[in-house]
């Protein structure tokens, strides 16, 4: 009797001990997502055994919650859509927006979507000029990929806030020195701007950049030359372009599209009646309404 008292009395210990186990795992995770961390990677507690390991279904879950989270903190209406793996084969790319080249002369493809049939759109942001702490830190919890392209008469007053974002796997790329209107200049001066301007990304950020996205959205022959010279492969422009308050579009019929690349500014509250954040609202009510998810363009190229 004594035997079955005690076995009963060491199971009840070994359940209490199980159940604490669990316990500090959720907590661990509840803790993560409030945190805006990864909440698939919970550290054991020092003294205590680890959790268990989680599935790729659980890690999902885990992930989406996190991300449930991060979306009603920063106001958001729903729940960013999660972007379909990237293709193994990229899509080729050869549109040069109206511009056309000598045959046979290969130069840096200008253009304002990818080909695919995923229902993504992928953002890009110009310039430089607001510094936004909190858009950072939005775009970080809510996991909402972007491309930077970058003039340097305006990151040079921080460098170090691009810094952080290329730490948080942005790519930055080239926006020219002086943010000039390029088919006014010679090629040498325009050459100089872009080449400049890769200069500075590797001297600043430790890379030179292989996309370019000229001014304006303005170009001409010695531009793309020019660009290729620099070891620039592509230039995106864009479909859409997203402010505070309004949208605006280049197709006659006002909507998104698979694969459309969208514009915004790093502006704030002097060029706009907002500031990024409210943006980034904006921009997500819109695509998710829709349906579309935000991909990364580097994955597509």
């Amino acid at each position: 009797m004594r035997s079955v008292r005690q076995n009963y009395k060491n199971g009840m210990k070994l359940t209490a001990a199980r159940t604490g186990i669990a316990a500090l795992a959720l907590a661990a995770l509840v803790s993560g997502c409030a945190s805006g961390a990864d909440p698939t990677s919970v550290k054991p507690v020092p003294g205590r055994q680890a959790p268990p390991a989680l599935d790729a279904a659980a890690k999902l879950r885990l992930a989406q919650a996190a991300r449930a989270a991060a979306a009603k903190r920063w106001g958001l209406a729903k729940t960013p859509l999660t972007a379909p793996a990237p293709p193994a084969k990229k899509p080729v790319i050869e549109f040069r927006d109206g511009f056309e080249v000598e045959d046979g002369e290969d130069l840096p493809p200008v253009f304002t979507t990818i080909p695919t049939k995923d229902k993504v759109v992928f953002l890009t942001i110009d310039d430089g000029a607001e510094k936004d702490p909190a858009f950072l830190r939005m775009m970080s919890d809510l996991k909402i990929p972007y491309t930077a392209f970058l003039s340097d008469y305006l990151v040079k007053k921080d460098y170090g806030y691009f810094r952080k974002m290329r730490d948080r796997g942005v790519v930055l790329n080239n926006h020219t020195l002086h943010h000039p209107y390029l088919p006014g200049l010679s090629y040498e001066r325009q050459k100089r701007e872009i080449c400049g301007m890769q200069d500075v990304m590797k001297k600043q950020f430790g890379k030179r950049p292989t996309l370019f996205r000229p001014p304006y959205g303005n170009y001409n022959e010695d531009t793309l030359r020019a660009a290729k010279s620099c070891g620039i492969k592509a230039a995106p422009l864009w479909n859409e372009e997203i402010f505070v308050d309004h949208w605006e579009y280049r197709e006659w019929d006002r909507d998104l599209h698979p694969g459309d690349i969208v514009l915004t500014h790093f502006r704030g509250k002097e060029d706009w009646k907002g500031t990024m954040p409210d943006m980034v609202r904006r921009f997500m009510k819109m695509v998710t309404d829709k349906g579309y998810a935000v991909a990364r363009l580097e994955d597509y190229l």
